[in-house]
């Protein structure tokens, strides 16, 4: 039988708080907290290893927060979006071997970093003026997100682009974005299983963190919950930064 992955305290603390910070982030605070938690496992177990472990804890993250929000959603922006993001993992799977993860983050963090600054020096009369949902700029950055999901783990930064210049409600963006990205984790088990990340001891280690799994997503959920709109946006666009200056990071250090 193999060894159990988080035998070792550091192991097993580093998972913890992974997990804590993918589950805050999965109950509505933000892809910033959750695009941490593979680094984190990552800093005592193999990153591929890491991100075998956490896509099955994902999963049940999703079905919580599915319950969490419940009926809060944006319909049309759900079909808009999802089509697009299924054809995104698809490019994923068959280009996976042609395109290094750390060129996708580079990307995608440029990307996240240029949406924010736009914002930023955008004035306050646009920025509180929601954009109309448009099929043609929902399929490009589903797509997108779609893709960078499946290959880098970071689908967050392209689902926000998109999304957030909507202006919808708090609770309404965050049960849409947890129905996205529950749809894009589940399409996801396919070809991580045909890679070969769920072996015994990766489903063991993952059940081991799935009840602080459950604790902090709900948390998560309790938090957006009681934030006022003015408040939300600014915080969601924060995290976007944080999210584009790590994946620069992680990009150009591997790169160079």
């Amino acid at each position: 039988m193999q060894d159990f992955v988080f035998s070792e305290p550091s192991a097993l603390l580093a998972g913890c708080v992974a997990v804590v910070l993918v589950g805050l982030s999965k109950g509505g605070l933000g892809g910033a907290l959750a695009l941490l938690g593979v680094p984190i496992m990552a800093l005592t177990i193999p990153p591929v290893q890491a991100a075998g472990i956490l896509l099955p804890i994902l999963l049940v993250m999703d079905a919580i927060s599915l319950w969490a929000w419940r009926g809060q959603y944006h319909a049309p922006t759900l079909k808009r979006m999802l089509p697009g993001a299924v054809v995104g993992i698809g490019i994923g799977w068959l280009t996976a071997a042609l395109v290094s993860d750390a060129m996708v983050r580079l990307i995608v963090g440029v990307v996240a970093l240029a949406f924010a600054a736009r914002w930023l020096f955008s004035s306050q009369a646009s920025r509180a003026e929601p954009r109309t949902g448009s099929v043609a700029r929902a399929s490009v950055w589903a797509t997108l997100a779609g893709y960078t999901s499946f290959v880098a783990h970071a689908g967050g930064p392209p689902f926000q682009v998109y999304t957030m210049p909507l202006r919808l409600d708090p609770r309404v963006y965050t049960g849409t974005s947890v129905i996205f990205f529950a749809v894009v984790n589940a399409i996801k088990l396919v070809p991580y299983a045909a890679l070969g990340q769920f072996d015994a001891a990766n489903l063991m280690a993952a059940a081991s963190l799935v009840p602080i799994a459950i604790i902090s997503t709900l948390a998560g959920a309790w938090v957006v919950r009681r934030m006022r709109a003015e408040i939300f946006y600014p915080l969601m666009y924060g995290m976007v930064v944080l999210v584009g200056l790590r994946l620069c990071w992680d990009g150009l250090t591997t790169l160079l």
